[in-house]
């Protein structure tokens, strides 16, 4: 008699008190988000998503997603959020889902996919990190200092957006996002989390072991099979761990696959080629013109900002972003965001300092922190001392990642000594378009005003 056969002889009663024993309790952690917050940020995120990725519009196609995908959100498991199921087409393996519910799954990981199992328990893994509220958990523990005060209702900024607000302190979708990069504690509780959802909507968890078995086998071949590994990192014998968490869960008939993915899988494969676009975040690699960038450009016509201790003037074509009224403000057109990144900005801050610190000194200490949060960014002009106004300050000009086809971007720093630090500005546009946009800059730091 083999090990599994000995396993099923022991009474169900003894098997139900082992796992309430044994089994894992799984909830979410510290959070300084609500979660109407989540549902909020989901739901502006996947604007921003839809816009950058090429979602399917296919009727047969988004109703099998929605087909799987309903049974494994309607369980107690996964939290009552508000999710919605899109296709993305992508030979990539991977899917990821936003705070809140909104989840997005490449036709590439369908095509790999054996069976119907495999497929709902990726999808049952992404409804984990939602259920358990896992992207907010790692904002909350990241900025915990910052986040309250910015999450009050009253501090939403002029569009009511909570992605502008979280975009002051650099919490977005872009490459590494702290929404969507898990912990290895994360994953493996999604992992758990994911089996059960499984289970309950008739599924056998084995199927979600198997697939990472099968993407795990794959892992250094440099193929499509590692994009899911590069998003989920392993937590440590995750096969196993699924599998053990098997014994704990109810035996029962697993009846839900619909038999419908080899008709989706042939179906996608017939989908007519797209031109590769960029993922939230990411830099396009095609070198064709993009139209945005046009769109982008500052008007040369002005609406006036006034905050608590500076008014300026900017193009009354871009949005301002952030706590009304405040001096910490993102001003940007809409057709410049790109998850994180912004293809042309401003960005209007206030960095502290210890008393009597030099210029020369702060900026250095202002410059060092702003290129830790941004590795990409490299200084391309020292900097000089300057006059604003007749205020006191120091130009620096560095380059990085655009996320405009073919181009660089410049970042002109610009710092002002201020009582007790440094006020500055970070101008951004792409470098082709920098000398065209110039004057636009140097206009509105001639706007500048303090209130002492």
């Amino acid at each position: 008699m083999g090990y599994r056969t000995r396993i099923l002889a022991v009474p169900l009663v003894l098997l139900a008190c082992s796992a309430t024993a044994q089994q894992r309790a799984l909830k979410p952690g510290f959070n300084l988000f609500s979660k109407e917050q989540d549902i909020q940020m989901g739901k502006e995120y996947a604007a921003q998503v839809e816009q950058q990725m090429p979602i399917v519009r296919n009727a047969e196609l988004e109703a099998y997603l929605q087909k799987v995908g309903r049974k494994l959100a309607t369980q107690p498991e996964a939290g009552n959020f508000p999710y919605t199921f899109k296709l993305v087409q992508e030979k990539s393996i991977n899917a990821f889902a936003l705070p809140g519910g909104p989840t997005f799954v490449n036709t590439g990981l369908i095509t790999a996919a054996e069976n119907e199992g495999q497929l709902a328990g990726v999808m049952a893994h992404e409804i984990a990190h939602v259920a358990l509220r896992h992207g907010t958990n790692q904002a909350s523990k990241a900025q915990l200092w910052q986040l309250p005060a910015m999450l009050a209702g009253s501090m939403l900024g002029n569009s009511g957006s909570l992605v502008g607000t979280l975009a002051q302190i650099g919490i977005g979708l872009g490459t590494n996002s702290i929404l969507l990069k898990y912990s290895r504690n994360a994953e493996r509780d999604a992992d758990l989390l994911g089996a059960r959802i499984m289970s309950n909507a008739g599924y056998n968890p084995i199927e979600m072991a198997r697939f990472f078995e099968k993407l795990e086998a794959e892992t250094g071949k440099g193929n499509a099979f590692t994009n899911f590994l590069s998003d989920h990192p392993n937590p440590g014998d995750r096969v196993k761990a699924v599998q053990e968490e098997i014994r704990y869960l109810p035996q029962r008939k697993y009846t839900a696959d619909t038999g419908e993915l080899p008709k989706t899988q042939k179906a996608i494969l017939g989908l007519p080629e797209l031109p590769k676009r960029h993922s939230p975040g990411q830099s396009q690699s095609s070198n064709t013109g993009n139209p945005d960038m046009a769109a982008s450009r500052p008007s040369g016509r002005f609406k006036q900002f006034q905050g608590r201790e500076v008014a300026f003037q900017y193009p009354d074509n871009w949005q301002v972003h952030g706590e009304q009224g405040s001096d910490q403000v993102t001003v940007v057109p809409d057709t410049a965001l790109f998850g994180q990144q912004l293809g042309y900005a401003m960005m209007v801050n206030f960095a502290e300092m210890p008393r009597n610190t030099e210029l020369r000194a702060a900026n250095e200490k202002l410059l060092t922190q702003i290129r830790k949060e941004n590795p990409s960014m490299k200084l391309t002009q020292a900097a000089r001392l300057i006059k604003v106004n007749n205020y006191p300050g120091a130009v620096t000009r560095l380059e990085s990642d655009s996320p405009y086809s073919g181009a660089r971007e410049v970042d002109l720093l610009v710092a002002i000594e201020r009582p007790g630090g440094l006020f500055y500005i970070v101008f951004i546009a792409p470098d082709k378009e920098y000398p065209g946009v110039q004057r636009v800059f140097e206009q509105i730091l001639q706007s500048l005003r303090f209130a002492n």
